[in-house]
């Protein structure tokens, strides 16, 4: 019987049909089971929080898969899995409409400025001051997508539809294919809301800091929603304070790379305090519908992968491995 080690909690159902590929051992809850305990016979990883390194992919000889639940795979190595003849799959699309709404959750809020609003209900002032609770609409302004994937595509006719002019920059993509497409510089320096859709690489690491947002219009606002590293958070933080941007929202934080569960014990002085920004806790991807998308495609994956055929969605090609 084979045996799957899931990382954080998933959809129900999704984890009920594990059951029925082989042994569920859980490295969550008041069962949590560490992977050092069953690294020796794991064949399959479930990941969705957690990191898989190298280290644990070599010490896992059983080891098959690990199927990502999501698009990213910045928190697997997936180069040593290759090595060690591990397939590495991930869920492109799978929570796509579930980002895209929180975006414009992130951006609805900063223009509306509803956690000041809230906070003064909750503190029992209603509109003694209307002025600080003014907001701006979206039609008739600018957003700049870098990245232009499946998400960043997906943002652009729900931007429209608000009346927003769309503006997008992607190496990608053929610059005469679409004549919405702008250089890099060209973006920041015309949109009043850029928005990020792009993997952490080393190319994107540090993509937006402080150079990036002296280029932007003062007033300008970001959203991130795709990983913490993109963006230099403590640029980010400056250019807040000092009103060059009128604000943020962030749904991920590049300290998650070291605590997913405690970032904040990790990250950028003040990016909890700054009152012009938005941030929540990963969860862009997480409604219900979402997660048993993303569960039931990574869980295919795996049923695949055991049954000794080629996944849907690999990010590596990995060597040929005899299993026992």
């Amino acid at each position: 019987m084979s045996l799957i080690y899931v990382t954080s909690p998933i959809h129900e159902t999704i984890l009920s049909r594990l059951a029925d590929l082989g042994e569920v051992r859980l490295g969550y809850g008041p069962n949590a089971v560490g992977y050092e305990e069953i690294r020796n016979q794991v064949d399959a990883v479930f990941l969705r929080g957690g990191h898989i390194s190298a280290e644990m992919i070599a010490a896992s000889p059983k080891l098959r898969i690990v199927a990502r639940h999501g698009a990213g795979y910045d928190n697997v190595d997936y180069k040593a899995a290759a090595d060690y003849g591990v397939w590495v799959t991930n869920t492109p699309g799978a929570n796509q409409r579930s980002v895209i709404e929180h975006v414009f959750a992130l951006l609805l809020s900063l223009c509306r400025k509803l956690p000041l609003a809230s906070e003064q209900t909750r503190n029992r002032v209603w509109a003694e001051d209307r002025l600080a609770l003014t907001g701006i609409e979206l039609e008739g302004r600018t957003l700049g997508l870098v990245g232009f994937g499946n998400i960043g595509s997906s943002v652009a006719p729900v931007a429209e539809a608000f009346g927003m002019k769309v503006i997008f920059t992607d190496p990608a993509i053929d610059p005469s294919s679409d004549n919405r497409w702008v250089d890099f510089d060209t973006l920041l320096s015309t949109a009043d809301v850029v928005s990020l859709h792009v993997p952490l690489l080393e190319t994107t690491r540090n993509l937006i800091g402080a150079p990036e947002f002296a280029k932007m219009k003062d007033g300008a606002m970001l959203i991130n929603t795709s990983r913490g590293g993109v963006v230099d958070e403590q640029a980010l933080v400056n250019a807040l304070k000092s009103g060059k941007l009128a604000g943020a929202g962030a749904d991920v934080l590049a300290a998650e790379n070291i605590d997913m569960i405690k970032p904040f014990d990790h990250a950028t002085p003040d990016i909890a305090n700054t009152p012009n920004l938005i941030v929540t806790a990963h969860v862009a991807g997480q409604t219900d519908e979402s997660l048993m998308r993303v569960g039931m495609s990574a869980l295919e994956a795996i049923a695949t992968v055991l049954k000794g055929e080629v996944p849907a969605h690999p990010v590596n090609q990995p060597v040929p491995k005899s299993f026992s």
